[in-house]
């Protein structure tokens, strides 16, 4: 299957998540190719009339949503969201995800946690039947003994732990920490493993987005599936 096709069916899925945004709300806007194709989706609409605010989970996507038109409230300190949009770099079948690729999985989280309403939009390949395997579990930590930090994941996970590099230098977050990715082979229980890394000195955040799915929007060569979850 190629990239375009791939790229099409985010699009669907992006175009299907806009239907959840009405006049007034506060938006949650993610970070992503997916997330991209709905801010453009939505900055069309505010052209048109809607109006709404949104908080974003990125520099990149707050210059992409000033670019269409969607004003934001990222500096206000207390927000209340409506309904937040992302993408998620695997899913499993229980709508737990794995997210942090792009390296902003910590205003993700901070976003997805604060809206009433949390909307996942994925092609199908993102779908797997336990989380791991394919792609490494990112884990933000600060830089302060950041190596003391990744042994004591290593021994927890007993798996390859690596420090993210980008053009030969360790990876910044916007938030001026560090990720290390985790290539676990399976996560098979994802809500205990989240709660035994963020007990660990040094971690700020975990890609793993455990029970906070509400909407499920895949994109198929067969067509838009939308699994409404329901959270334990």
């Amino acid at each position: 299957m190629s990239g375009s096709d791939l790229e099409s069916f985010k699009k669907a899925a992006a175009l299907a998540a806009v239907e959840y945004v009405k006049d007034g709300m506060v938006v949650g806007l993610g970070t992503g190719s997916t997330a991209k194709h709905l801010i453009i989706a939505l900055g069309e609409k505010v052209k048109t009339g809607l109006k709404i605010r949104g908080v974003s989970t990125s520099q990149d996507t707050a210059s992409l949503a000033a670019r269409y038109g969607i004003a934001l409230n990222d500096h206000e300190p207390r927000w209340r969201l409506d309904v937040a949009f992302d993408g998620a770099d695997q899913v499993d079948p229980s709508f737990n995800l794995i997210k942090g690729g792009g390296g902003a999985l910590l205003k993700e989280k901070i976003v997805a946690a604060s809206a009433r309403q949390f909307v996942v939009m994925v092609d199908h390949t993102k779908r797997v039947p336990v989380l791991g395997g394919s792609f490494p579990l990112p884990i933000e930590v600060v830089p302060f003994g950041w190596g003391n930090t990744a042994r004591q994941i290593e021994v927890l996970t007993q798996s390859l732990v690596v420090l993210r590099e980008h053009s030969g230098a360790p990876f910044r977050t916007e938030s001026g920490n560090l990720i290390i990715d985790v290539h676990l082979a399976t996560i098979d229980r994802p809500q205990d493993l989240e709660v035994a890394l963020n007990y660990i000195p040094g971690v700020v955040e975990t890609g793993l987005f455990v029970d906070r799915t509400d909407v499920l929007i895949v994109g198929t060569p067969q067509g838009i599936e939308t699994h409404n979850v329901k959270r334990t």
